[in-house]
């Protein structure tokens, strides 16, 4: 026998307790969560075998949960569902998308054909949840990161919007294991979430086999509760002890997790506790014995439909600043760290736009966004020593209109590549700034040197980078950043630099400067950041012993300036020297390369940090990697181009 997709309005049911019914508005809620589960269970196993793939058992376990918060306690807006006053539910525990899915059906979100293309190519409906369904705010699949992105649209509803919607977190037994779900609880608990209720799966079973506590209920309360938590473990196939777990939630003032004990595969004896079931679809003979199993007679398509709570309409006031501010401008020859610019630029963006947020990695002080908390302290969040959670609670928040920056060391950001890949993934617009970047920041030694940042950032998916030089260039990059959509990243200096640029000069992402040319250009030198400083020396230095060179600010990584880099490998026949204070895996100077793709290429050479610093003052760090303008001098004189 096939799995018939055709769906129709009723279904057909063996057990005589649960009649053929479209169910709208359920009046009996015990018949509606039992009728509404066995539908989620099968409407998970149909669609994960007609795709061949997917998480069914992972699925099923998780049934009766959401099967009694959609039936009794969701409030969630299926026109608008990403509107300020719609609940919102978050499956950290992405790979149990079926569930989603099947979870939007019985609301009316999706029809059983749309269902029914799960991982199929073009569909929205993917292996795990992104936005490209609309009722999926944030990505999720990579384990640990959806509690963390709720804990963000959370102080984004509380502290900035003041409405009393709700944010439910379903979670797996095995992502307990992440580090980022601690960061989250402490967070939330710091902040006084009371409007968070996670849900977490407890069914024992992991990818390999059992998870580090199994059915240990009164283990995972024990360490929740010490997160200052409100916790609950219930069996998590008892609706009636479900729906009194979810109504002690909306009454309690701190965040609240219910454990649940589930089965894994729960309704379907073959399935049900039975280990190496996980992500795996069943055959079709399979299917069928379970279907037939939970009580469909393989005849019609389950169509139950269930109307959400209805959301409570919300109006969100904006904060307001009493002052504008004017945009920082520092006079050309003054010394200022680009760090120092835009701690003064983001708190002038943030009082002529009050959408804008920032998020602190517990070092304001160094990167100077304590500026900006200063001047707005309503939209400043202080995430501590978490980065994981600092990006994610970014993502969070600007999923709910909130257009957050998020500072602290380069070097730290990378602790939170996972969060910053997955936030591309939920198309979110994110705003970097990393500090205290390459050797140049001196006497701290490596552990605190940016190095690696720029080949980070360069390869997440349309991504843009930038490196200013100066602080008026800061100032500009930054108003071009509040502007735009996607992920971007700044790179600050810690030391202090010569200001190079009219606070009326224009720095379009995209563009680059050229600071010193002429038509005799044999050589190009090419630099960003604090190495632009050491090439303009450099550049004074071969022009008196009679070597013309051309030097370029790089300013804009990632989109590169690929025409005016054409250009100059035309005019300057001796080639380029691209000079960075990064590793050269994946820095500039690929950058500059990659622009050359499928076109002759100019003869490049490459200074770059390539062996491990210690400590030394900032000089000091620039000699001893080969890229300061003595470097520069000896590359070109040396070897000539």
């Amino acid at each position: 026998m096939r799995i018939k997709e055709k769906c129709v309005v009723h279904r057909s049911w063996k057990d005589s307790n649960m009649s053929s019914i479209e169910r709208k508005d359920p009046s009996d809620e015990a018949v509606s969560w039992k009728q509404l589960a066995t539908q989620l269970r099968i409407d998970s196993i149909r669609a994960t075998t007609a795709a061949g793939s997917g998480h069914p058992t992972s699925s099923m376990s998780a049934a009766d949960l959401m099967a009694v918060l959609l039936t009794s306690h969701l409030r969630w807006n299926l026109k608008q569902p990403r509107a300020v006053g719609s609940d919102r539910l978050i499956f950290s525990k992405g790979h149990a998308a079926p569930l989603l899915y099947a979870l939007l059906k019985a609301a009316g979100a999706l029809t059983d054909t749309q269902l029914m293309t799960l991982r199929k190519r073009g569909s929205a409906i993917e292996g795990h949840p992104t936005p490209r369904l609309p009722y999926v705010e944030v990505a999720t699949g990579s384990l640990g990161q959806g509690l963390a992105a709720a804990i963000g649209m959370a102080l984004a509803a509380k502290r900035l919007e003041q409405v009393d919607d709700r944010f439910w977190v379903l979670l797996g037994d095995s992502e307990m294991a992440e580090g980022s779900i601690y960061e989250s609880l402490a967070l939330a608990n710091f902040y006084e979430l009371s409007n968070v209720t996670a849900i977490l799966d407890m069914n024992r079973l992991g990818q390999r086999g059992p998870t580090m506590l199994g059915w240990n209920g009164e283990r995972y309360a024990e360490r929740l509760r010490s997160f200052g938590w409100d916790t609950s473990v219930i069996d998590g196939h008892d609706h009636t002890a479900i729906d009194g777990a979810y109504r002690a939630a909306g009454r309690s003032a701190q965040p609240t997790i219910i454990i649940a004990r589930t089965k894994k595969g729960a309704g379907v004896s073959f399935l049900e506790d039975k280990d190496n079931w996980h992500g795996k679809a069943l055959s079709s003979e399979q299917a069928n014995h379970a279907l037939a199993e939970l009580g469909w007679t393989g005849d019609e398509a389950t169509a139950i439909v269930v109307k959400p709570k209805p959301a409570k309409p919300s109006e969100v006031v904006l904060p307001r600043d009493s002052t504008e501010s004017e945009l920082p401008q520092y006079g050309v020859g003054t010394k200022v760290a680009t760090r120092k610019a835009f701690g003064a630029a983001l708190a002038a963006l943030g009082s002529s736009n009050p959408r804008i947020v920032a998020l602190d990695g517990e070092v304001g002080n160094s990167t100077y966004v304590e500026q900006f908390a200063k001047t707005h302290v309503d939209r400043f969040f202080e995430m501590y020593i978490a980065e994981q959670q600092l990006v994610s609670a970014a993502v969070g928040l600007q999923a709910r209109g909130w257009r957050p920056f998020v500072a602290t060391f380069a070097a730290f950001l990378t602790r939170a590549f996972d969060q910053i890949r997955m936030a591309a993934i939920s198309q979110a617009t994110l705003n970097l700034v990393g500090s205290h970047v390459g050797v140049s920041i001196g006497e701290d030694g490596p552990s605190q040197m940016g190095l690696e940042d720029i080949a980070m950032m360069r390869s997440v998916h349309d991504s843009v980078v930038l490196y200013p030089s100066c602080a008026n260039a800061t100032v500009k990059l930054l108003v071009e950043m509040a502007t735009r959509d996607g992920i971007q990243y700044l790179r600050t200096t810690r030391e202090t630099t010569n200001v190079l640029y009219e606070p009326t000069d224009s720095f379009p992402i995209g563009g680059c400067k050229i600071l010193r040319r002429s038509n005799n250009d044999h050589i190009a030198i090419l630099a960003a950041g604090i190495t632009v400083h050491e090439a303009l020396k450099a550049h004074e230095h071969l022009r008196a012993h009679g070597l013309i060179s051309r030097v370029i600010d790089l300013y804009s990584v990632k989109p590169i300036d690929r025409t005016t880099l054409h250009q100059t490998a035309h005019d300057c026949q001796g080639g380029f020297v691209i000079v960075e204070d990064h590793h050269p895996e994946g820095g500039l100077a690929d950058a500059v390369a990659e622009a050359f793709d499928g076109l002759p290429a100019p003869v490049m050479r490459r200074l770059a940090v390539r062996t491990m610093p210690g400590s030394a003052t900032p000089c000091e760090q620039l000699e001893l990697a080969e890229i300061n303008a003595s470097a520069i001098v000896r590359c070109i004189t040396a070897r000539p181009l």
